[in-house]
């Protein structure tokens, strides 16, 4: 180790992650985080057995299988396999595969698509995990990811970087180099490696299929630098702080735009796995809060669509141009990005789950005309308060008979203000899952899931995640 250890010099920051990551035990973790990776884990599988059958998963899926003899590890919601690296690169994808995936609004990163695929190929393909060990790893890769992400601030975002992408690889890192035992120099270098690999354009937003490949490639890229971090190949010490070609110099557009202090801040006291939302609409997080003030709105004072003369959202400059732009059709990607068509659905289909967004909706003629009556225009105020209220609201119904009604919308269900029970994320997982699981076999996934920890071995959970 002597040619490549660390010594610490120009990487305070970088190494205060690799000291966390690699020393973290399950005795730190308190109580409530424990439990609630629990649910955050079951609510990620859940999404990525649902979209396995999907278009995008599937062609992924066969390009590999053409590409990759190996055969190590389980391609969840189905009974193939792949090598371990080309996996994480498939679960991944599948957890982000429909848009239902947990999401850190403040470090806007979904965690569990990035973590998990890493963490469990490890346990699966690279080293024996019990149930505390793997939940550990999940706990490491969940603390980091998002505190890169509040490091780099809405500008990330705003610049057009997929977060998800690129701020993800650190989550990926962290998870699997726990998993693999990683001491902190090598762990220093796992993130230098996985940074270096970083990327994902935010375009991909408008309908290519390859935004949801956005997470698996992060989860990929995390896991490789783990596997070679561990056989000694070296990577960017410094990848956080280095002043020219580091992470936050090349990815923000000034200094002044990111705060490396947020990289440790409270690590190891704050765990931010609280602060990690689900979803309970089948689109973007930007969308929800929107989705659940009409929901209030329609329940106070019920009305029909041809009474509607417009919708103004008021939103921070993030939910603008993230979400706000003119619909146009081109696949279910565009259509669970767009905030006015995603409006134009609930008020229509009375709901905005994976039925909802069936292909045949996405160029259907009402929903797009009724999108053409929303408009998603900057409240300052509310960008102001930075990126813990992103996603705030103020929603205005305009009627034709020139009554307005009005909700502001912080915290849908789902969020961390107001985090779903137990029972409510178990029959979200049912509910994707049915077609492909036995009433059986999901009920006995939820309880080996919920009591993780006292597994002796991880893959009594990994098998239960393959279907025939």
């Amino acid at each position: 180790m002597s040619e490549v250890a660390d010594t610490g010099a120009g990487n305070v920051h970088t190494r205060k992650i690799a000291e966390f990551v690699s020393r973290l035990t399950y005795e730190q973790i308190p109580a409530e985080v424990r439990a609630r990776i629990k649910l955050l884990i079951l609510d990620s599988l859940g999404c990525a057995i649902y979209a396995a059958d999907l278009e995008w998963c599937r062609i992924l899926r066969g390009t590999l299988e053409g590409l990759d003899a190996s055969r190590t590890t389980s391609i969840w919601g189905t009974d193939r396999r792949l090598s371990s690296v080309h996996a994480a690169l498939v679960n991944g994808t599948q957890v982000q595969g429909f848009e239902l995936d947990d999401v850190h609004r403040q470090g806007v990163l979904h965690v569990g698509a990035v973590t998990l695929p890493a963490v469990f190929a490890v346990a699966e393909s690279h080293a024996s995990l019990s149930g505390r060990e793997l939940l550990t790893a999940a706990v490491a890769g969940y603390e980091i990811g998002p505190r890169v992400g509040l490091c780099m601030g809405q500008d990330h975002i705003g610049q057009g970087w997929h977060s998800g992408a690129t701020v993800g690889v650190f989550s990926a890192a962290a998870g699997a180099a726990r998993a693999l035992s990683l001491d902190v120099d090598q762990t220093v270098h796992a993130l230098g490696i996985a940074g270096t690999q970083s990327s994902g354009l935010m375009a991909a937003q408008y309908g290519a299929m390859v935004k949801r490949m956005h997470a698996g490639r992060a989860a990929q890229s995390g896991l490789y630098a783990a596997l070679l971090a561990k056989q000694g190949f070296t990577g960017i010490r410094d990848v956080f702080e280095a002043s020219y070609g580091g992470f936050c110099t090349t990815f923000s557009r000034s200094q002044d735009r990111f705060n490396l202090a947020q990289l440790s801040a409270g690590l190891g006291e704050r765990f931010e796995t609280m602060r990690i939302s689900l979803k309970f609409y089948a689109c973007v997080g930007s969308n929800h809060t929107t989705l659940a003030a009409l929901t209030d709105i329609r329940k106070r004072r019920p009305f029909e669509l041809d009474e509607i003369d417009y919708i103004i959202v008021h939103g921070s400059q993030v939910t603008v141009d993230h979400v706000g732009w003119p619909y146009q059709p081109d696949g279910p990607t565009s259509a669970q990005l767009n905030l006015p068509f995603c409006v134009a659905t609930l008020l229509i289909a009375g709901d905005a789950f994976v039925d909802e967004f069936a292909a045949d909706c996405i160029e259907d003629a009402a929903r797009i005309a009724l999108s053409r009556k929303v408009k998603v225009v900057h409240d300052p105020a509310i960008t102001a308060l930075g990126a813990a209220y992103r996603h705030k609201v103020r929603v205005e119904v305009h009627f034709r008979d020139d009554s307005i009604e009005r909700e502001i919308s912080e915290a849908p269900r789902g969020s961390e203000q107001s985090f779903a029970g137990a029972d409510e994320i178990a029959e979200k997982f049912r509910k994707l899952t049915r077609r492909v699981m036995s009433s059986a076999q999901q009920d006995a996934l939820i309880a080996v899931m919920l009591r993780l920890d006292e597994l002796p071995d991880s893959r009594a959970l990994t098998d239960l995640l393959r279907v025939s």
